[in-house]
């Protein structure tokens, strides 16, 4: 296929945005007979899912301690329920598993779910939890938790199957999707801050519309279009805090146990939740009883059949490289310097024996090809869904991306001009305005 001229609307990435946003905005199109799918045109530098999309574990999960991202992620779920075979969405449900210094945190949790009609069950006390943990595994051993929340609904998808799934969809409704095609800068109209055009290494391609899904590349398309290297964020003190670096880069950790997935099936024979454990009990190690840490942890993991074993990862790292020297690029397992090492493999298969008798003495089928990736954060590590340069919409995930199928669909009600009020707390104002996100006691970033 020749590169298109033009495009009414231009989308830059094929992974869970790019292509979501193309499939729902092909659907409203139509309704409103403003056009179809034939008008949309996305681009992607390397294939469908190549970016993070492609190598995610694909939890998906309403379990947020921030209301904003609860109500969002509610949505999304809907959105994967929606067509649960196309997106080979598995809704085994999932498990926040916690010490006593995160109750309040999962407690808040649950009485929110319970008001906006998201089903959960919530557990409280040492013991209570033990019998209930002990109820799904009778090898359950991980001591010291306090609170079980365990969402009824959402699971995991397989990641590569759903995006194909989800461009299949987008392609059926006339959207053209051309791979192999790298974003090189864009051409301003002189009269206004509009993107008149997109270079690529293919040529220009003009356009009416852009929307930048860029994932793990959010710091270079910003940086492309002109947009501020540093933020000032309004703190809780009511001062504002100049200088904040836009971006920054985390290293993320996952992996698998090549096991079969049926070894993680729950008493009753059936495949079990996601599993999310955080816990400040010490951990030792399941090879020679060495102390790995005594400071707070958290795993997540699930069998699957996809990854071929028992899938899962462990909270990510900073970077501490600055963020214009990081490369991005080769992404994913193909990088010579973000992909995971023994020291997760350690961490994470004693993390499992921690929490399950089953996986002790498991350290030696421990999958050691490449895995992992790195993640592009905001200031405050929570997406950026908002429009700049007159014509430009930025879907800047945050690394919260692959769960969030459904914001593409609100993202189409947008660009039809139907204002959403579940995007409206991820507007890049909310750093000057001092509208920030409440920060959980997780040690993950993104909880």
């Amino acid at each position: 296929m020749a590169l298109p001229k033009s495009a009414k609307t231009l989308i830059i990435g094929a992974g869970i945005h790019g292509l979501s946003t193309a499939y729902h905005l092909a659907l409203n199109l139509k309704a409103r007979g403003k056009g179809d799918g034939r008008d949309i045109l996305i681009i992607d530098k390397t294939a469908i899912a190549a970016g993070a999309s492609g190598i995610a574990c694909g939890v998906v999960r309403n379990n947020y301690f921030q209301p904003a991202m609860r109500e969002l992620m509610a949505q999304c779920v809907e959105v994967w329920e929606s067509d649960m075979e196309a997106y080979s969405y598995h809704p085994v449900g999932y498990m926040q598993i916690s010490p006593e210094s995160m109750h309040a945190d999962v407690g808040t949790i649950a009485k929110q779910q319970k008001e906006i009609g998201y089903e959960s069950t919530f557990i409280e006390g040492e013991k209570d939890s033990m019998d209930y943990m002990k109820d799904l595994f009778h090898d359950w051993q991980a001591q010291g938790i306090t609170s079980v929340l365990h969402e009824k609904k959402g699971g995991y998808s397989n990641n590569t199957k759903a995006m194909y799934g989800l461009a299949g969809k987008a392609e059926a409704e006339g959207v053209r999707i051309m791979t192999g095609v790298e974003v090189t800068g864009f051409d301003r109209d002189n009269g206004s801050e509009a993107v008149r055009a997109v270079k690529t290494s293919k040529g220009d391609i003009q356009c009416d519309q852009l929307v930048v899904a860029p994932g793990p590349w959010a710091k270079q398309m910003w940086d492309m279009l002109g947009l501020q290297k540093t933020v000032s964020i309004k703190g809780a003190d009511g001062k504002m805090h100049d200088d904040i670096p836009m971006w920054i880069y985390w290293s993320l950790q996952e992996g698998t146990l090549g096991v079969d997935p049926e070894m993680q099936k729950t008493n009753d024979g059936k495949m079990p939740p996601v599993i999310h454990v955080d816990s400040d009990a010490p951990l030792y190690s399941d090879h020679d009883g060495s102390l790995i840490t005594d400071e707070m942890w958290g795993i997540y993991y699930k069998p699957d059949f996809h990854f071929n074993g028992i899938q899962g990862g462990a909270a990510p790292f900073a970077i501490d490289t600055p963020p214009d020297d990081v490369a991005v690029d080769p992404y994913g397992v193909d990088s010579p310097d973000f992909v995971v090492g023994e020291d997760f493999a350690h961490m994470w298969v004693s993390a499992l024996a921690h929490c399950q008798k089953r996986f002790e003495g498991q350290m030696v089928h421990y999958n050691s090809e490449p895995s992992g990736g790195i993640g592009s954060f905001t200031p405050d590590s929570f997406p950026v869904f908002d429009r700049f340069v007159d014509n430009v919409y930025m879907i800047a995930d945050s690394n919260h991306g692959y769960k969030m199928i459904g914001v593409g669909k609100l993202v189409a009600q947008e660009l039809c001009g139907e204002t959403s009020a579940l995007l409206e707390p991820f507007r890049f104002s909310r750093y000057a305005e001092g509208k920030l996100h409440p920060v959980s006691s997780s040690p993950f970033p993104w909880s």
